[in-house]
């Protein structure tokens, strides 16, 4: 198969583009013409396209339907159903009338990653632009069919009607096989929220119907013709980022009974391949290899001590005001330490990918959350232009931020590229599991005091931790490529919004101490990253000074919130679970089952966050049970309320699992954490109720909803903990082993 041929072709579950036939909305500067016959042939060339022109955007088909062409995946947060609610407000159409094309960096645009929240909130204004660009070269078009002034035409459905006449035209039949060329003016003016009609309203999602019938494809089902299966071969567990898999002898004759299977090596990268995929799952596992195995990570019981105790590089993240004066002045004060653990993105299904590679060209078919990012790591790796590689993008289950999706694409690259044919690469559970960029672990001291009334004065947080790694596992073993971080990002450091800045104090100090990453295990960003570690930590301190001056937390709390946006989601979440005044251990009991409640702030990087937990502890056994979780976000104006809410409850239900189960574990030689029975999860019966409620503001930008409820929600479940059982837990997660021990020593 060529590199700009369309990979989804041989499929029969469904076509994997969508843009087969459209007659494209084009535009040519100044007005638009009657038109010259074009035709336009998406995927033959290298993207991005130009984000200036509206065809990037969107194309109109001749059955008055429309697709629109977005840089965002669809990871299961319902973007290819936002993203066209957008369109279709600004266009005047159905949702039902507007698909979208899967991302393809021959054919879609470069927005950038699909993390950080970002798809709505920075991909909402380019598609609300585009699209209000093209109704109103639509509407020209439509004025100078009916002979009426764009102020007298009215759209519906995408049917352009002449006031107080029966004439109209679709937009279908305005575009015809007519292409226009007119990049963006800046004349067009997106509706008013008072206008919307679907923005701000809740849709079905348009991906749900076919994955809850079964028929969704996703990349686990993708072939190509004459493809090859294939399966790294590693260590069962990772060792430091810094010290790889080295390769010490390989016995290549330990698998020649096996019909087919062959070796691949490229430095220290080593995968197989066979005709059938039992024969290469069977190759991998039989596969004699021998392993430089000394030592390389701390002691899995040492680690927050070492961590504590290494060099670091310090950055003061934030200061203001005399923080030594205040505390030394200061009536009341708390001092707090926690120990956070390293956790995995445990996809549900191993991450799989497809690859092509040829002498000149090559095909990536990827889960990746950033195509063009992963294209142009793959050209480096392989040695190809970077317009010579075409990434298409296709589902795998949940990821929850940067999990192994750009690892086997890597792997599957190198793997087509050694054979010489099309090969695809599904990851074992212990792959996946062992060699994870994991959510990197934390270490947190805080201290915080106030003053007879009450008031906020001091705050100091101090955060140990490592940078995430740059270097794929793949590139790593294959190029001997020395271990290197990513660029700085905020979501790397101490967060001033997880750390006291939702309260107005008027002394602060945030310092971040920053680890050597090779020291320790591979990390990349994990839904939410750092935030539950540094709530669970910071909202702690806040609620065990509301303790201490007999106040109630959530009333402590909105006696020193800064802004208005925290003090709706403060009050949304108390009011959704009927908080009422009381300070924490008032209503204590002493029987072998306990229950308490707790309320918490925290966000990630943009929107705002509260919660509340109800808990209950056997003080016997030390099970813990989260029964009730609220969580309140304030986005900004959010566009589908329905899978807002949906988001929230995923959110909450992941911040259970990783509160009361989730950790990653190793011993001085790797990871050994490598199964669901290693790596434990929340079951579907232990997970809590959830109520979900949305701060909603029309009158603001949209600002992401994605994690940023599981920051408050950890710090709830902490401090619900403590009201129940009067015990501050000081690391998470809450197993019965960490809780009996808490409760003893208490």
């Amino acid at each position: 198969m060529s590199a700009s041929g369309d990979a989804f072709g041989s499929i029969g579950r469904r076509a994997f583009l969508k843009a087969g036939g459209a007659l494209v909305v084009g535009f040519a500067i100044g007005v638009p013409s009657a038109g010259r016959a074009q035709s336009t042939a998406r995927g033959a060339t290298a993207g991005p396209p130009n984000p200036e022109l509206i065809d990037t955007w969107l194309a109109i088909h001749a059955d008055n339907t429309a697709t629109l062409y977005i840089g965002y995946v669809e990871l299961g947060q319902g973007t290819t159903t936002a993203l066209p609610q957008i369109a279709a407000e600004e266009l005047d159409l159905a949702l039902e009338q507007i698909s979208t094309a899967q991302h393809d960096t021959n054919v879609t645009p470069n927005q950038g990653g699909t993390y950080s929240s970002a798809s709505i909130a920075r991909g909402g204004p380019q598609v609300r632009r585009a699209a209000a660009e093209a109704r109103r070269v639509l509407l020209e078009l439509a004025s100078e069919r009916l002979g009426v002034p764009v102020e007298r035409l009215r759209v519906e459905n995408g049917v352009v009607t002449a006031e107080g006449t029966n004439r109209s035209v679709t937009y279908g039949e305005l575009v015809g096989g007519r292409l226009f060329e007119v990049p963006f003016t800046g004349e067009a003016r997106p509706k008013s929220p008072d206008q919307y009609k679907l923005v701000g309203k809740p849709a079905p999602r348009k991906d749900l119907p076919a994955k809850v019938a079964g028929t969704y494809t996703y990349i686990q089902h993708l072939r190509l013709p004459g493809m090859l299966h294939g399966r790294v071969v590693r260590p069962r567990g990772q060792r430091a980022y810094g010290a790889g898999a080295r390769v010490v002898g390989v016995d290549e004759s330990s698998i020649a009974h096996i019909e087919g299977a062959r070796v691949l090596r490229k430095g220290d990268f080593l995968g197989v391949v066979a005709p059938n995929e039992w024969a290469a799952v069977r190759a991998a596992r039989e596969l004699k290899v021998s392993w430089d195995d000394r030592p390389s990570l701390p002691p899995f019981d040492r680690l927050y001590e070492t961590m504590r105790a290494d060099e670091t590089d310090d950055t003061v993240v934030l200061e203001r005001g005399s923080v030594a004066e205040a505390f030394a002045s200061a009536a009341h004060r708390v001092t707090f330490s926690s120990r956070c653990p390293y956790q995995a993105h445990a996809t549900f299904a191993p991450n799989c990918a497809l690859a092509d590679v040829k002498a000149d060209s090559a095909l990536v078919i990827a889960p990746t959350q950033d195509a063009y990012g992963t294209r142009r790591t793959l050209a480096a790796l392989l040695g190809l232009p970077e317009d010579k590689v075409r990434v298409q993008y296709c589902e795998s289950s949940g990821t929850y931020g940067h999990s192994c999706y750009d690892d086997v694409a890597q792997a599957a690259a190198l793997m087509s590229q050694l054979a010489g044919a099309p090969v695809r690469v599904q990851l074992m559970r212990w792959d996946e599991h062992g060699w994870d960029p994991y959510g990197p672990a934390h270490v947190g001291e805080v201290q915080v005091a106030a003053d007879t009334n009450g008031k906020l004065v001091a705050y100091e947080y101090h955060g140990w931790h490592h940078n995430w790694s740059l270097i794929e596992t793949s590139q790593q073993l294959a190029e001997g490529t020395e271990p290197a971080e990513w660029p700085f990002l905020v979501s790397q450091q101490v967060s001033p919004q997880n750390c006291g800045a939702m309260y107005a104090i008027e002394n602060l100090k945030l310092v971040n101490h920053r680890l050597r990453t090779a020291k320790y295990l591979r990390c990349g960003w994990l839904r939410s990253p750092l935030d539950l570690s540094l709530s669970f930590t910071s909202e702690q301190a806040i609620d065990e000074l509301a303790y201490r001056l007999g106040e109630d937390p959530c009333e402590f709390r909105r006696r020193n919130i800064a802004d208005e946006r925290w003090l709706g989601v403060l009050d949304a979440a108390a009011r959704a679970a009927s908080w009422t005044p009381r300070p924490a251990r008032a209503d204590r009991n002493d029987g072998p089952v306990v229950r308490g409640r707790g309320i918490g702030l925290g966000t990630h990087l943009a929107s705002w966050g509260g919660a509340v937990a109800e808990i209950a502890v056997n003080k016997q056994t030390g099970h813990v049970a989260i029964e009730h979780l609220y969580g309140a976000i304030d986005a900004g104006l959010v566009v589908n309320p329905a899978i807002v809410e949906a988001q929230i409850m995923g959110q909450l239900v992941q911040t259970a699992s990783r509160m009361l189960f989730e950790e990653v574990t190793f011993d001085e030689r790797g990871v050994t954490s490598l199964d669901w029975n290693g790596y434990r999860v929340i079951r579907f019966e232990e997970c809590p109720e959830i109520t979900p409620v949305i701060v909603q503001r029309l009158d603001q930008p949209y600002s992401g909803a994605g994690e940023e409820v599981m920051a408050a929600a950890a710090a709830a479940i902490a401090n619900a903990f403590f009201d129940a059982t009067g015990v501050r837990m000081t690391e998470y997660p809450f197993t019965p082993r960490r809780v009996l021990a808490a409760l003893s020593s208490a």
